[in-house]
Parts: C-alpha cells; sequence; structure tokens
C-alpha cells in the first residue's frame, strides 16, 4: 500500500476509521438493548403476570435494566471512542511526519546524487588535469636530457683543461658543473617518478650486499670525506632482497638530505642491523630536527618544511621519491624525529625497512 492510498484510507469517517465504527455501536447499541428490556419485562409483568400497563414494578425493571445499564454501555462507549479518536489523531500525525520525511529523504537523496555526480566530474578533469601535468613534465624532462648531457660532456671537458685558464674562468666552471649536474639529477628524478607512478618503472630485485652499497652512496655525497660519518654496519649482515640502483638511491636521498640540514663538522650516522626477518638501514643526522606537527608531511611530494632565503636548498621531492621506491620494492620507510636528547640538535633518523634474501634462488 502505498503513502498515498494509506493517507486516503486514514481520513476520519473513511472505512478504515474505528471512530465510525464506535460511533454507531455506542447509539445503536443501547436502543436496542433498551427495547429488548422493555420488550421483554412487558411480556413478563403484563402477559404472563397479568399486571396493569402501568405499574411500579415493570417501570422499576425497566428504568433499571433499560435505561441505566444502556446509558452505562453509551458511556463506556463513549470513553472508548475518544481513546480511540486520540489515538487515530497520533495515527494521523504519524502519517503526516512519514509523508514529510519521504519527501525530504527524496529531496535529500536527490541533492545527493546530484552533488556526488558533480564530484565525479570535478575528479575526473582533476585527474586528467593531473595526467596533463604529468605528461606534460615528463616531455619537458626528457627533452632536457639530450642538451644537459651535452653541457655536461662540454664542462667536462673544459675541466680536464682548467689549469690553463684563470682562477676565476676555473671556478665558473666548477659552479657551472656543480648546478649542471644538480639540474640533471633532478631531471632524472622527475622522470623516473613519472615512471614510477605510471607503473612503469622497472625493477630488478635480487641480493644486495649492505655495507658496499651504503659505502658508494656515502662517497657519491660526500666525496673526499668533507663531512664526518659515524658507521655502525656489521659486515657479517645477510643480503637483503631489492634492486640495488633504486635502493643507492634511496640512501643517497637520505644522506644528501641528512647533510644539508646538519651543522657543518657534525657527523651523519650511518647504521644497519637485522632484525624481524628485515634488514634496517639508517641515516642519522644532528640538525634541528623535524617538529611532530610537520613529520606526516616530508613525504609529501614538493613539500618542505623550511622557506624563505635562509632554506635549505631543494625542490621537495628527495623524501618523497624515497619513500615511493622503498615501497615499490616492497619495504617501508620511516622518520624519527627527536633521534638524539640534545635540545639544540635533535636530529633526526631515517630508516629503510628491507626484506632479507634468504638465498639467490628467491
Amino acid at each position: 500500500m502505498t503513502s498515498d492510498t494509506l493517507a486516503r484510507d486514514v481520513r476520519p469517517g473513511s472505512r478504515h476509521d474505528p471512530q465510525a465504527a464506535v460511533r454507531r455501536i455506542q447509539w445503536s447499541l443501547p436502543l436496542v438493548l433498551f427495547a429488548i428490556v422493555a420488550g421483554y419485562e412487558s411480556w413478563e409483568h403484563i402477559f404472563l403476570k397479568g399486571e396493569p400497563f402501568i405499574n411500579i414494578h415493570l417501570s422499576a425493571e425497566i428504568f433499571f435494566f433499560g435505561i441505566v445499564g444502556p446509558s452505562a454501555v453509551f458511556g463506556v462507549l463513549a470513553y472508548i471512542r475518544r481513546l480511540l479518536g486520540e489515538q487515530w489523531a497520533a495515527r494521523l500525525e504519524l502519517e503526516r511526519l512519514n509523508r514529510e520525511l519521504e519527501s525530504r529523504v527524496a529531496e535529500r537523496t536527490a541533492a545527493l546524487e546530484q552533488r556526488n555526480a558533480e564530484l565525479a566530474r570535478a575528479n575526473a578533469e582533476l585527474q586528467q588535469l593531473d595526467q596533463m601535468k604529468s605528461d606534460f613534465v615528463a616531455l619537458v624532462s626528457h627533452e632536457l636530457r639530450a642538451p644537459l648531457t651535452a653541457l655536461n660532456g662540454g664542462l667536462e671537458l673544459a675541466l680536464q683543461q682548467a689549469d690553463a685558464l684563470p682562477s676565476a674562468a676555473r671556478r665558473t666552471l666548477e659552479v657551472m658543473a656543480r648546478e649542471s649536474e644538480r639540474l640533471t639529477r633532478f631531471v632524472q628524478t622527475i622522470l623516473d617518478l613519472s615512471r614510477l607512478e605510471a607503473g612503469k618503472l622497472t625493477l630488478t630485485l635480487g641480493p644486495v650486499a649492505s655495507l658496499p652499497l651504503l659505502q658508494r652512496a656515502v662517497e657519491a655525497v660526500l666525496p673526499d670525506g668533507r663531512r664526518p660519518v659515524r658507521w655502525d654496519v656489521p659486515r657479517d649482515l645477510p643480503p637483503l632482497w631489492a634492486d640495488e640502483t633504486y635502493l643507492e638511491e634511496i640512501i643517497r636521498n637520505l644522506v644528501r638530505n641528512a647533510d644539508k640540514y646538519s651543522p657543518t663538522g657534525q657527523p651523519i650516522h650511518i647504521a644497519a642491523r637485522a632484525a624481524d626477518n628485515r634488514i634496517e638501514l639508517r641515516v642519522i643526522d644532528r640538525g634541528p630536527g623535524i617538529p611532530a606537527e610537520m613529520q606526516s608531511r616530508v613525504f609529501e611530494r614538493f613539500y618542505r618544511g623550511q622557506r624563505g632565503e635562509s632554506a635549505a636548498s631543494g625542490w621537495g621531492l628527495g623524501l618523497y621519491f624515497a619513500r615511493k621506491l622503498a615501497e615499490a620494492q616492497g619495504g617501508q620507510l620511516r622518520l624519527r624525529s627527536p633521534a638524539h636528547a640534545d635540545a639544540d640538535a635533535p636530529g633526526a633518523e631515517f630508516t629503510v625497512f628491507l626484506p632479507i634474501a634468504d638465498s639467490p634462488e628467491e
């Protein structure tokens, strides 16, 4: 039964209205009782006992049984009718509220469906824009690789003969070489990120020895021992299971980040251990640390905690790329700060978790 049909059937006076039935019974039942009592008493006293038509016994019995009794029944039925009327009014009000609620739910559902459709369109547009941005960045980065390669080659050749140049020219070439290398690294990071996010980055997983990899990464970032390094890497560590090239890229990013934020002369702590069938590679600095409110965002793309002229150089991609590479190899990258009890240099500890390679056949 629909709401409209139910609303028509519950109107006062309809066939489903209990008050109408009680009202009919309220008036008809006392009359029927009176007629029965009057007829029976008259037949008993007049025809059977031969009493006169008007006598005190007949009048008394008709009054008590034919008038008082039916009147009491009439009163009881009136009370029942009033209770049914209150119940009926409550039911009508409930039905009205239900119809209003159904109407509001239908309106809100329609509005929600419209809003969901708008959000779906907006999401599709955002995804399209994000894809266009990624394609554009990848295209630009790809087109920059060829001129940067030529530029790096020319600068390398020029530096091989830098002794014959004036000191000012030699310093300019060295700065150009460093910045060109930095730009090349940035372009390569963008390309790798684009392939990684598109699921097209090819990983070659296999057993990797931790100590040689850590030493290569530190030497690449900190050549000629320009910053002290504290080593805590056991030589008997089992090999871990990873892509050697991209794992070294992760460690380079972490060491580069530690070098960027550590004061001059302060050592960087490189540690490793085996625990819970995993290898933990840790890079710990003596920098200013990372506040708790920023720790959930340091792995976001292009996020940089420090801004302004005094902020360290960078693009905000190193930690983001490092975490993505660790996850792509079945590992994790976590942050803990402060790493030291020193309030002036609490530092930060970045730990890479990767599975142990149980056997070469794994």
